[in-house]
């Protein structure tokens, strides 16, 4: 059974993620589906661990930056801002 979430991501990667998607014969939804089955099947002590981390270094532009915040509401506040 498929549920429908909402994701925001940068512009500039999500074109390059439907570009590699389109070449590969496969829709971005079922890409990012792909990506998480990798993420969830294996027990990975970090996010450099993944078997994928080096693909979205290839994709990814500058440095990975990891954001954690310490609360719901913060996380939200901090989304609505960036959408200003």
């Amino acid at each position: 059974m498929d549920s429908k979430i909402t994701l925001s991501f940068n512009k500039d990667i999500i074109e390059k993620a439907k570009d590699f998607a389109s070449q590969n014969i496969i829709s971005l939804s079922r890409l990012t589906e792909y990506l998480y089955s990798q993420i969830t099947s294996g027990s990975y002590l970090s996010l450099e661990d993944l078997p994928i981390s080096k693909w979205i270094d290839e994709v990814a532009e500058g440095a990975i930056e990891y954001k954690k915040s310490s609360s719901k509401k913060a996380l939200k506040d901090e989304f609505f801002k960036s959408r200003k």
